[in-house]
């Protein structure tokens, strides 16, 4: 579990050291926005194309081999990243360390399962995925700092080499039985083929769909957030950019580390008076984080407005562990790596990849401060489903 944590955190900062030299890439590289905005697509076109593949690999091979040549395939990618001389050479390279992540976004959640019985598994899963918003602002705060000292190649080639240690670590760790801690809580979790038919039987899981349409709009909304929140701050209420993007990144660790492991423990202890908690986490939490982001962006007080952002981060990320335990739970041990497959490939492709750019087309015809009540209301929309899916639960158990 240390093994499997220690390597998401460094999957983030791989995956972040980009975002904080893209200024001298462009300087040195002489490219302009619009190329330096294909670099971080085309890391994404990597990860979420590749996924379905892995998730087939993932339900039939050896996992250990298929993660550590995911994290071999991502290290490579990065200390390739510092050697590029071009555009096109950089965005191959950036699609390389995509496609090397995909292998373990869509294979450890699997793994971690078959590590824990279902009363353990979502405060498990929480912990794993509170690495993300640690390994992320590493990644902007380690690579900045090495750049800024001995140039944004060497922050490509040290974030690369470290996963040379997490290969090897990865290699010794002794891969659990699938399905090894099962217990009958996975509602229609019944043996089925392997192959690439279990994309097919994922649509035929109206649990699981709901799952993943509630989880296309929250990423929807934080994909926007992500990008938007803090030039949002500088020109609407003129806040100095650096320190724009450094209270948001700061915002994004602190709200991210304690809300992911606090959703879990929370949702764990109620599941043990209700099985339909997870789904009542999610629904709740959303519900009650889409005025709470609408505020953050139609409040005239600055100070407030703040309060509102974190407030609302800090509201999303309560949902993290819950969502992802109930994907794993909802499909049988055979289709695990699928179904996290599917997942990402949906939330990606229908969520933080076309909300940055709806909402930038919308505030060129508006303007920002009215384009981002976008990203609030495809909140209200994610709270819907999935307080269907919990009611339906709830009426079944």
């Amino acid at each position: 579990m240390v093994t499997l944590t220690a390597i998401n955190l460094f999957n983030y900062l791989d995956r972040q050291v980009l975002s904080a030299v893209l200024t001298p890439i462009k300087n040195e590289l002489h490219l302009t926005d619009g190329e330096l905005g294909w670099l971080a697509t085309a890391f994404m076109l990597g990860y979420f194309l590749t996924s379905p593949l892995f998730g087939y690999l993932g339900d039939r091979f050896p996992r250990r081999w298929l993660i550590a040549a995911g994290v071999a395939v991502w290290s490579l990618g990065t200390v390739l990243s510092g050697t590029a001389h071009g555009f096109w050479s950089l965005v191959m390279f950036r699609a390389l360390v995509g496609l090397g992540e995909a292998s373990y976004g869509t294979i450890s959640p699997g793994w971690i399962a078959d590590l824990f019985p279902p009363a353990r598994r979502n405060n498990a899963l929480s912990i794993f995925y509170a690495a993300i918003p640690v390994g992320s602002a590493l990644g902007y705060v380690v690579g900045g700092a090495i750049a800024a000292h001995h140039g944004w190649r060497s922050a490509f080639w040290l974030a690369g080499l470290a996963g040379v240690p997490l290969v090897l670590g990865m290699l010794l760790l002794r891969e659990p039985v699938r399905g090894a801690n099962e217990a009958p809580v996975a509602a229609g979790a019944e043996e089925q083929p392997q192959g690439w038919r279990n994309y097919l039987e994922l649509l035929r899981r109206p649990r699981y769909v709901l799952l993943v349409l509630g989880y296309v709009g929250q990423t929807f909304t934080l994909g926007g957030f992500a990008i938007w929140a803090p030039t949002f701050l500088y020109r609407v209420h003129g806040m100095d950019l650096e320190r724009a993007a450094w209270f948001f990144g700061l915002s994004l660790v602190a709200t991210g580390l304690t809300a992911t492991l606090l959703g879990g423990w929370l949702s764990t202890l109620w599941r043990k008076r209700n099985p339909a908690a997870y789904a009542w986490m999610l629904g709740l939490s959303t519900l009650a984080g889409a005025p709470v982001a609408f505020a953050a962006f139609a409040l005239p007080d600055p100070e407030l407005a703040r309060i509102m952002m974190i407030a609302a981060m800090f509201l999303l990320f309560l949902s993290t562990g819950p969502v992802n335990t109930l994907i794993l739970e909802t499909v049988p041990v055979t289709a695990r790596a699928s179904a996290m497959a599917a997942s990402i490939f949906c939330i990606h492709l229908l969520g933080d990849l076309p909300s940055p750019l709806l909402v930038g087309m919308l505030s060129d015809s508006v303007g920002l401060a009215k384009a981002v009540l976008l990203l609030p209301a495809a909140l209200v929309g994610a709270a819907a489903v999935w307080l269907w899916l919990a009611w339906q639960m709830q009426r079944k158990s």
